[in-house]
């Protein structure tokens, strides 16, 4: 016998930091939410991949680890009293007249007006470099996140990548590592320019090695521990880095999941929507965070924020259909359970 659905305002597919913070836009707005996502815990990326990793570009915190945001953003949802489904993801989608039903892969049914698709970049998983021998070491001293700095105190560390992962993991780590050494294709690096000012910084004061232009060519050692990191140039010119731990920070390969299935205009594997309502092509369905592409598109953690603003006003008059919003402050309206 089929579970009973439950019945919400609106449903969440994802609990990330934007998925987290579209429950307190919704709550705020009077609107209940469910929130459902694949991994085991809230947090999203965020808690998965990097959780001491510092965020440096959220209003109010000069800086603050991403398992701090998640924890503050829980905080601010709890109010709202959300319902998790967590460990399970949403398998089917179906319109029912105004209303949209969800079933997910442990078989919870959800009945929702609308639903908020903030599920990050998908299922996702690391990019790996085409090396010899490469399983072997993989999570013994080759990882592609890192959940604890401390894991890495006193360790020869190489990071591979000239992105803002590798650069953020550059900037954490030095200090508690006993070396770095980053390895890029070429001297450009792609991550925010202050980041990549601090790095040059730290390798000016000798406190990491840049190893530019080199690409990695092979990995040695034995019984899953490395003891050395073979780097080439593009003309063939080797070197040998004597290393305890691989940090290769190649990007995530995103893969929809079920979402591409469920009749969505779609664009490299993001849903399409409007840039002034968050809407997509299936009326009462909205994609807001990384997930979620239009003309002009910032992937940032504060640009997501504001998309979970935008999004919950859009689905208030699908919530509560004729009905006026006399829009307040937060500081004039004040939050449940609060002075």
């Amino acid at each position: 016998m089929a579970q009973a659905a439950h019945v919400t305002d609106v449903a969440i597919i994802g609990a990330g930091p934007v998925g987290l913070f579209a429950v307190f836009e919704c709550g705020m707005l009077k609107m209940k939410c469910h929130v459902i996502d694949a991994l085991e815990t809230t947090g999203g990326q965020c808690a998965a991949l990097y959780p001491e990793k510092p965020i440096y570009d959220i209003p109010g915190y000069p800086a603050i680890d991403a398992a701090g945001l998640i924890q503050k953003l829980e905080q601010q949802a709890a109010p709202f009293a959300p319902v998790y489904h967590l460990g399970q993801q949403v398998d089917k989608l179906s319109q029912n007249g105004d209303r949209w039903h969800l079933e997910t892969s442990t078989g919870t049914r959800i009945d929702a007006k609308a639903v908020v698709i903030a599920a990050g970049v998908g299922a996702f998983g690391p990019n790996r470099p085409p090396l010899e021998r490469l399983a072997e070491f993989e999570g013994k001293s080759v990882f592609y996140l890192v959940k604890r700095r401390e894991d890495m105190r006193g360790k020869r560390v190489v990071i591979a990548g000239g992105g803002d992962s590798a650069l953020d993991w550059t900037l954490a780590l030095a200090g508690i590592a006993e070396r770095i050494y980053v390895i890029h294709r070429r001297p450009k690096f792609r991550g925010a320019p202050e980041s990549v000012a601090r790095m040059e910084e730290l390798a000016k004061q000798g406190q990491i090695e840049l190893v530019v232009p080199y690409q990695l060519h092979s990995l040695e050692g034995s019984n899953g521990q490395l003891s050395a990191v073979n780097v080439a140039t593009l003309d063939g010119q080797m070197r040998r880095i004597e290393a305890d731990v691989l940090l290769p920070f190649f990007g995530l390969a995103m893969n929809l999941g079920p979402i591409a299935h469920w009749g969505l205009n779609l664009d490299h594997n993001h849903v399409t929507v409007s840039p002034h309502n968050l809407a997509s092509s299936a009326p009462g369905i909205f994609a807001i965070g990384d997930i979620a592409t239009y003309p002009g598109k910032l992937k940032l953690i504060l640009c997501g924020f504001s998309e979970a603003a935008m999004t919950a006003h859009a689905i208030y008059p699908l919530v509560h259909p004729g009905e006026a919003l006399h829009f307040e402050y937060s500081t004039t309206k004040g939050v449940p359970g609060t002075a």
